[in-house]
Order: C-alpha cells, then sequence, then structure tokens
C-alpha cells in the first residue's frame, strides 16, 4: 500500500516520504520473519489475496479527494487492526524471542495507523477525517462480522 500512494501521489512530499520509510520498514519485517522462517526449517507459503483487505478496498470512495482520505483512512484502520492482532499473538506466546518479536510489530503498526491518521489529518481538515475514520471503523466492523475466521495477520 505505501508504494501505491507515493506512485499515485507522488507531488505530495510528507506523504512520499513517509510511505518511503514505511515500505523501507515493512521490508525489513518480512525479512525477520523470513530469518524466523529459516531457523525453524519452515518456508513461507504463496501469498493468497487478503478477504478482509479486499472488502475493505470495496468501500474506498470514487473522486479524487474522497479516493485519497479512504486511503489514508482504510490503511489507519487496517494498520490498527495488525497491531491488535500481533499484540494478543505476543501476549499468548511463551518463546521469549517470538514474543518480543511480535510486540515490536505490535508497536510498529500502531506507528503506522497514527502515521496514517496525522497525514489525512495534514491534508484534510480534522473534522472531516474524524468522521470519515468513525464510519471507516463502522464499515470494518460491519466487515469483520461477514468473514470466516482465519489464521491470517491483516
Amino acid at each position: 500500500m505505501a508504494m501505491s500512494l507515493v506512485a499515485h501521489y507522488p507531488d505530495k512530499k510528507k506523504l512520499v516520504s513517509s510511505m518511503i520509510d514505511l515500505a523501507v520498514e515493512e521490508l525489513n519485517h518480512f525479512r525477520q520473519v523470513m530469518r524466523l522462517l529459516e531457523d525453524r526449517n519452515l518456508i513461507v507459503t504463496a501469498d493468497e489475496k487478503d478477504p478482509y483487505v479486499n472488502e475493505m478496498r470495496t468501500h474506498v470512495r470514487k473522486g479524487p479527494e474522497e479516493y485519497f482520505l479512504d486511503r489514508l483512512l482504510s490503511g489507519a484502520v487496517i494498520e490498527a487492526r495488525g497491531e491488535e492482532r500481533f499484540r494478543r499473538i505476543s501476549e499468548s506466546l511463551e518463546d521469549e524471542k517470538l514474543k518480543n518479536f511480535y510486540s515490536r510489530l505490535a508497536i510498529s503498526e500502531r506507528g503506522h495507523h497514527e502515521l496514517f491518521v496525522k497525514l489525512a489529518n495534514t491534508y484534510f481538515e480534522h473534522n472531516l477525517v474524524s468522521e470519515r475514520l468513525d464510519e471507516w471503523l463502522t464499515i470494518e466492523e460491519k466487515i469483520i462480522r461477514t468473514l470466516p475466521i482465519r489464521s491470517r495477520l491483516h
């Protein structure tokens, strides 16, 4: 998502800089996951479409301003949910190395959530951001209730 926003909005300097940093951080997390899997003689499975993310994307409005705001706020909600899931995983683990790893991921996801909201407030009026974020939380709640339970993080 980060690099997609960079490609779509190259004229928004604060967004571009922030999203490049986020993309680098996410790639580093992926490298860490790959190393953990390698240490356990496991391999990552083929990438699958995520029904949660795909359904969230169907609620992104058309129109240049609406689309931009919705991309930022849907990203914020997705990252907040990632933080919640990583935190719960961390809290349930006994292996200290994995516990710490997931705890760090949770903190990172929380930062990503905050970044998306901050960027939305940079480019849009606070009241509009707040109202639309509340709408996104309602949208997400309905989506979550319709999806089957799966072992996925986003």
